[in-house]
């Protein structure tokens, strides 16, 4: 028996993906892994998938986006199949989105709609809720036209009163710019106070280590299997969407702070864009990101290139440097569904690893430890015999490789990241000597 026929009242969707790039074979099977991908979006929320097709597309029609023909052929579908939800994988503007509705005679949800309500699903951060609340009202905002259409909406005889739809729709987009002020207001609150917290991080001596990729590719599995948690981690898209960190000691012994983030996805919804670089805030602070990669999706380049496109944004918004790609490390992720790691093909700066298996996590390791080496400097200090804190400092926030101690004073060769021997020059200025 099936799913369907085992879950009468769950709501029966149907999921198409109207496509402009029929004829090259490799763009057939991007269409088709995007509708997997629009599959699993809509399944996530609970949606039974009674049906899913791609739509190729001659042009776009203002109407409906879909040709006239493709909306018959989908009325039938939605008839036939009982379905009471169409979720068309793709912007639709609000006349697009009504039309459609009354030519299908159901709900009709964008990809914009059906990742806002994943996001307002699963977001669990005071912050999290707040950015998903702004952008879902910045969203309905401009779908204020289709949700009032059943009222009157021409002016009144004397040519200053509106009609009833017109006030209807003018008090709500009141209602709606009140509510969306005090949310900024709350988000900006909410946003100083993680920076007193980053801040605050700051004097931990420890590095960060930030997990980035597209959705569902195992960061919060290899999270958990790294740290020993017990993050959520299903094998679903957006499964976490809260920044997640823990402590984790490496087998050198080293101590890194290990930071687990949302999963990106190609087209994100406007109104979610600046909501969802604000969660990877983390990542600008990481001394080392790793990229966590599913090598056996069929679509793994272009996510690469989905998520590396997200990074060059926070770059041009001023939330990222330009050099994180040299502090990167890519983890090519579930390498058991491939032949193993021995089967991945070997690039720089990369790691085949199986998060489930644990496969290949002790050559991360190693990786990792490189990494943060490299990106540590060395530096020669010479202490008094009685400069005891400057010299517990150093051992809680730096490598003391060498140590000499001698009657006039103690001199040894450190190694510290940048920040950090700033932070001892200003706290213990004179003691690092130049050559």
């Amino acid at each position: 028996m099936s799913l369907i026929d085992t879950a009468p009242v769950a709501t029966r969707a149907i999921v198409i993906l109207p496509w402009e790039k029929p004829h090259p074979q490799d763009e057939i099977r991007a269409a088709e892994a995007r509708l997997e991908e629009a599959v699993g979006l809509a399944a996530s929320i609970g949606l039974v998938i009674v049906r899913h097709t791609v739509f190729l597309l001659r042009a776009r029609r203002p109407a409906t986006l879909l040709g006239s023909g493709q909306v018959e052929q989908l009325a039938e579908a939605v008839a036939a199949d009982g379905a009471t939800v169409v979720v068309v994988d793709a912007a639709l503007s609000p006349g697009q989105q009504r039309n459609l509705e009354k030519a299908l005679g159901c709900k009709v949800m964008d990809r914009t709609g059906l990742i806002l309500d994943i996001f307002g699903a699963r977001a669990a951060t005071r912050e999290g809720v707040l950015q998903v609340e702004l952008a879902h009202l910045e969203y309905q905002r401009s779908r204020l036209v289709r949700l009032w259409t059943h009222l009157e909406r021409q002016r009144g005889g004397f040519g200053f009163l509106g009609g009833p739809g017109e006030s209807q729709m003018e008090a709500d987009r009141r209602m709606i710019d009140t509510r969306v002020i005090k949310l900024k207001k709350e988000l900006e609150q909410v946003r100083r106070t993680r920076g007193l917290h980053r801040t605050a991080r700051r004097k931990v001596p420890f590095p960060i280590v930030a997990l980035v990729g597209y959705t569902n590719a195992g960061k919060s599995t290899l999270f958990n299997a790294l740290t020993g948690s017990s993050v959520h981690a299903q094998d679903q898209l957006f499964a976490t969407l809260d920044p997640t960190m823990r402590g984790l000691r490496l087998p050198s012994g080293r101590q890194v702070i290990l930071s687990d983030t949302v999963g990106f996805i190609s087209d994100l919804p406007t109104e979610l864009i600046a909501a969802f670089r604000a969660t990877l805030e983390e990542v600008s602070e990481a001394d080392v990101i790793l990229h966590v990669r599913d090598i056996a999706h069929p679509d793994s380049v272009a996510q690469r290139a989905d998520v590396i496109g997200v990074l060059d944004g926070m770059v041009r918004d001023g939330m990222l440097d330009a050099h994180w790609p040299d502090r990167t490390i890519e983890v090519m992720n579930k390498a058991d569904l491939v032949g193993g790691i021995e089967a991945v093909p070997k690039r720089a700066g990369a790691v085949a690893i199986s998060a489930i298996t644990g496969d290949g996590v002790a050559d991360l390791f190693s990786t990792l430890d490189a990494a943060l080496t490299a990106s540590m400097e060395m530096v020669e200090v010479r202490l008094d015999v009685a400069d005891g804190a400057a010299l517990a400092w150093l051992y809680q926030h730096g490598e003391v490789l060498e140590r000499l101690d001698g009657e006039d004073g103690i001199a040894l060769s450190v190694r510290m990241f940048a920040q950090d021997r700033d932070r001892f020059e200003t706290y213990h200025p004179g003691r690092i000597r130049v050559e």
